[in-house]
């Protein structure tokens, strides 16, 4: 959605639109104060101080049904330039601007005026208020006077404006549509996770249901990987400060870190990323040629300082769990290790269902080095190993400065969401750096001691914003597979939870993930709550059922399968959760 800010012409009609809302609270609020309007990549917004101290939503009506009148009025818009010292009299009596003005420099000012309302503003704007008609307010929020907690809490108030009627429809209609896809609202609707801000912002906590979806991910890609030749490891949360200004994070990474704690004389942080520990974990030991490759692999648990604007949910968070590796190579060793690494992504994303995604090559910016590793040999190197590697095995991509690793270059796997902006998924990273600065080493067949090569890889990411990307994707309606309640066993009435308890059982020694819903609620009202929970299948237990040892099934996909067999049944659900296939829905007016 960042059109809104690339679009010289959607700018300025958002810009306009935003000096129009001012106006209309103006007009409703005599006593309101601005900060400012900018521009952003959802359309635009103003903080105001209203007398009231805050905005609802009858107010947001009220603003808009203001601002319908305002375009009508269709006033012209006109620019003039005034002198620093006129523009602090024209606002003497509003603190904002007088704390904006005071931070420009002396020379004329240029401000907009639109009938009655006068605003500071670089400009430009469209020629009248009339082409600001197409437009809704979306969303308001609470915002620091300049982002700042000890300031005053604002109103700031999100909108958006289109030339066409038909565009601002093409897009409430997006923004709706990601609001059905927002994680964090299937999360709370599904009762996967939850945050608190008295344990703290970004630190989500996965509620039972989230949880088994989470484990199944891990059983998962560690399946995967143990058949690869990876070795799981366990390693602490925290490292001493030294481990990271060997490694070198301490240096381009410590704004990322939390503060850090002293204890015993040792100055220890919460770790921001694995790497450091597996090198120790590979210098641990001596080690020859014959045994590489060597690959070392850890669910682990990360923290990192986010801003707190960033943060979004279990997507991005103060604390997540990584799929992280590392494969200890030779350098004749890179190209297949590196082709075994996309091989996997790709059979990873196959399994999902990951179709929308493209490859980038991640590169150093030469004009930038001060966030990088000092050595353009080795960044010369590592670059054109990458390069090499990747044109060899047949991988489509494209290359981006500044956008590696601070010691080597990359590959990112970026994922095109049904909704919002692509996000990096998957990575593999080319690394000559770390390994020299741990001084790692093996014997080579000549007897000589050699520097391994780092590839540091990770295919779901993070856990955690591996979830959130299938959550938005699916709509919280997950392959049977992952769906934390797999079948939903629903008695007619209270003369079948008998028959129906010995289902469920049955279910659950045979490892399906099952609930009974015993409550003395009409079958009508039990199937839409499963409905709404996206259970994939239900069984309706009658005296038919009973009768006969038959399940009457239901499904999210197709609705009702009619009876079958329950020792059957049994046996399409296992064999569709161990092949992990991916059942389409039938639209509801294609179904018997």
């Amino acid at each position: 959605m960042s059109q809104f800010k690339e679009n010289l012409e959607l700018n300025t009609l958002n810009h306009s639109c935003a000096h129009m809302m001012a106006q209309a609270i103006k007009r409703l609020y005599p006593g309101a104060k601005f900060w400012v309007g900018p521009v952003v990549d959802e359309g635009f917004y103003y903080d105001v101080d209203v007398p009231s101290g805050t905005i609802t939503d009858e107010d947001i009506e009220a603003i808009e049904k203001e601002m319908k009148k305002c375009a009508k009025e269709a006033k012209k818009i006109v620019r003039r330039e005034i002198s620093k010292a006129e523009a602090l009299e024209m606002f003497k009596d509003d603190e904002y601007k007088l704390d904006l003005i005071s931070g420009l420099d002396d020379g004329n000012i240029s401000i907009y005026t639109q009938g009655e309302f006068t605003d500071l503003c670089r400009g430009p704007h469209v020629d009248n208020t009339k082409l600001c008609k197409n437009f809704k307010l979306v969303k308001h929020s609470g915002a620091y006077w300049k982002g700042d907690a000890k300031n005053k809490v604002l109103q700031r108030i999100y909108g958006v404006c289109f030339p066409t009627p038909e565009e601002l429809e093409a897009h409430l209609k997006e923004l709706n549509e990601a609001k059905e896809r927002d994680h964090r609202k299937i999360g709370k609707d599904l009762s996967l996770f939850m945050t608190d801000d008295l344990v703290g912002q970004g630190l989500p906590m996965f509620l039972p249901k989230g949880y088994t979806i989470w484990n199944e991910l891990e059983t998962y890609i560690r399946e995967k990987e143990i058949r690869l030749g990876y070795q799981h490891v366990l390693t602490p949360c925290i490292g001493t400060v030294n481990l990271y200004k060997t490694s070198g994070h301490w240096d381009h990474y410590k704004e990322n870190m939390f503060p850090a704690m002293e204890v015993d004389d040792e100055t220890f942080v919460l770790r921001p990323m694995n790497c450091p520990h597996h090198m120790m974990i590979y210098a641990n030991a001596p080690h020859s040629y014959r045994e590489l490759p060597i690959r070392i692999a850890e669910i682990a648990h990360d923290f990192r300082y986010e801003a707190s604007g960033a943060l979004k949910g279990i997507e991005r968070g103060r604390h997540f769990c990584q799929n992280d590796s590392h494969l200890f190579v030779t350098p004749d060793q890179i190209k297949d290790e590196f082709k075994s690494v996309v091989d996997l992504i790709f059979d990873v994303y196959k399994d999902f269902g990951i179709t929308n995604y493209r490859c980038v090559l991640s590169l150093r910016d030469p004009s930038d080095k001060e966030k990088y590793h000092d050595d353009d040999e080795m960044w010369n190197t590592a670059e054109q190993a990458l390069r090499d590697t990747l044109d060899s095995i047949g991988i489509e991509y494209t290359e981006e400065i500044g956008e590696a690793a601070f010691y080597g270059p990359k590959l990112d796997v970026n994922v095109k969401p049904a909704v919002g902006a692509e996000y990096t998924l998957s990575t593999c990273q080319l690394d000559f750096c770390l390994p020299a600065k741990f001084d790692l080493k093996y014997v080579d067949a000549d007897g000589s001691k050699k520097t391994p090569v780092v590839l540091h890889r990770a295919i779901l990411g993070s856990l955690d914003r591996f979830m959130a990307y299938i959550l938005e994707e699916t709509k919280g309606k997950l392959p049977t597979w992952l769906s934390p309640v797999q079948v939903k066993v629903l008695p007619l009435s209270d003369k079948y939870v008998d028959y129906s308890q010995k289902i469920y059982e049955k279910l659950l020694d045979e490892g399906i993930r099952a609930e009974i819903d015993t409550r003395d609620e009409k079958i009508g009202y039990k199937i839409r709550e499963a409905r709404l929970e996206k259970v994939p299948y239900m069984l309706v237990l009658g005296q038919k059922e009973e009768e006969t040892g038959e399940v009457a099934v239901r499904s999210r996909f197709a609705g009702d399968e009619g009876a079958k067999n329950f020792d059957e049944f049994v046996k399409s659900i296992k064999e569709e959760i161990n092949t992990k296939t991916i059942r389409e829905e039938i639209p509801f007016e294609d179904r018997k």
